[in-house]
């Protein structure tokens, strides 16, 4: 029998990740401050979302997940909002094609500035410093000013994801996400590239088929959902103090929600039964989402599963695999197939970037495309082979031209890795490597619906 939850009843419980804040009157101050805040999403709009992912687990959608390692404070500018965004839409018309479905779309935007770290420390010329944990929490320049925490960063964090907010639902809303305006989206430097010109081909014929539906009277004018399109949020829910200052009761339902985002996922570092992220998250109805890497046993996923989503609800959990190219084969379908003997109600998405996470012999933290393509194929094959649903992808990403992670159509190599690499802690796909994933997962997505006629023909045998 588990206790009755509360907004602070994790504060009584172990917790991993947490910043030391030295000024405990600063801290509650800053706290105290955010409450009175406004939400920055609805109540109503988290539930939309969870509707959306339970038709993923239906297997009528597919997720789509992505978005910037850590948001910055430093590089947060208008027009690297729009090319994510941009990226974003290319991604789901591939996507769309490739699944002939909808596409739910989450980026990690508008509040994803917390992150966990290896250590609690970092070294450098022999002196010892805390770990950079995001800008939500303190400045990566290597200097004690900047590596203190600073509770007045979740201030600047809450304004700028409201702009960021702000910017992401008049792009949405606006007419920007039109899909007449498909052969616009596409940047320059990927424009040139060989998934560039794949991208070309298919906006030509999304827009042949455009233009023989206004011939039948379909329009963006007469049909909302051909300029318009949603798009929703989502972090790790990683500083607590923050996300309990951000969780409000919703007034038509009297329930707890996080108004900090539409979804909030618990990282694979803080995943533990009796730690306090799992508590404190229990007990919010936002759609949640749980990484689960290659450690993780299937009794502590099965018991997790419980304590998250008791009531067995779909589109409330999505399980966020994380196992590394060479772990996914072995160590995927064991938990797929207890999950599925318990009848449990979740989403599975693949989450291809931090198992294959390498450091370069120049010394950069990099992913090799190649490691990322592998374990989004195995993952979609062992699902094949399970019988189950691959619902969705999940990125770490931007609209950039960075050259951070190796590999891919542009033949990023390990001495060009220095020429763009911006990241404030790990490395992210660019606009050109992000759309050539697209259209992988897309090439599997057709070969899954090719392939279920011969699934039912071979069951009614």
């Amino acid at each position: 029998m588990q206790k009755k939850w509360t907004l602070d009843s994790w504060r009584g419980m172990p917790i991993r990740q947490v910043p030391d804040y030295a000024d405990t009157a600063a801290l509650n101050a800053v706290e105290a401050t955010l409450r009175n805040y406004p939400p920055l999403v609805f109540a109503g709009e988290a539930r939309n979302l969870k509707a959306n992912l339970a038709r993923v687990v239906e297997g009528k959608s597919f997720l789509l997940q992505g978005g910037d390692c850590a948001e910055s404070f430093e590089e947060f500018r208008p027009n690297n909002i729009r090319d994510m965004f941009q990226v974003f839409l290319q991604m789901a018309v591939v996507l769309t094609f490739g699944a002939a479905s909808p596409v739910v779309k989450v980026a990690r935007m508008a509040g994803q500035f917390a992150k966990p770290r290896s250590a609690d420390t970092e070294t450098q010329n022999g002196v010892t410093l805390p770990s950079y944990r995001g800008d939500i929490i303190n400045g990566m320049e290597f200097t004690p000013e900047a590596r203190k925490p600073d509770p007045q960063r979740m201030i600047q964090a809450f304004s700028q994801s409201a702009a960021t907010l702000n910017l992401l639902r008049a792009f949405a809303q606006g007419g920007y996400a039109d899909l007449h305006r498909v052969h616009s989206w596409t940047q320059g430097f990927v424009a040139d590239s060989p998934e560039g010109e794949r991208y070309q081909e298919l906006a030509n014929r999304l827009t042949e088929t455009l233009d023989f539906m206004a011939a039948c009277g379909l329009t963006s004018e007469t049909t909302p959902q051909l300029r318009e399109t949603e798009l929703f949020t989502s972090h790790e829910a990683l500083l607590l103090e923050y996300e309990q200052a951000m969780t409000r009761i919703d007034s038509t339902t009297g329930d707890w929600y996080d108004v900090s985002a539409h979804m909030l996922w618990i990282g694979d570092r803080t995943r533990q039964p009796e730690g306090a992220h799992v508590e404190f998250l229990r007990g919010v109805k936002n759609p949640i989402g749980l990484k689960c890497g290659p450690s993780l046993p299937t009794d502590d996923l099965l018991k997790l599963i419980d304590i998250l989503n008791p009531e067995n609800e779909a589109g409330r959990l999505t399980l966020i695999t994380r196992m590394g190219a060479d772990k996914v084969d072995s160590k995927l379908g064991p938990l797929i197939r207890s999950v599925a003997r318990e009848g449990k109600n979740v989403l599975w998405c693949c989450d291809p970037m931090h198992g294959n996470t390498i450091t370069s012999a120049n010394g950069y933290k990099t992913r090799a495309v190649d490691s990322i393509l592998r374990e989004v194929k195995g993952f979609f094959d062992v699902h094949q082979a399970e019988g189950t649903y691959a619902g969705g992808v999940h990125f770490e990403m931007t609209g950039q031209n960075v050259t951070e992670c190796i590999g891919g159509a542009q033949a990023i190599t390990e001495t060009s890795l220095g020429d763009r690499y911006h990241t404030h802690c790990d490395p992210r796909l660019n606009a050109s490597q992000a759309l050539e994933l697209a259209f992988l997962i897309a090439e599997e997505l057709k070969k899954k619906r090719a392939d279920k006629p011969k699934l039912r023909a071979a069951a009614a045998m």
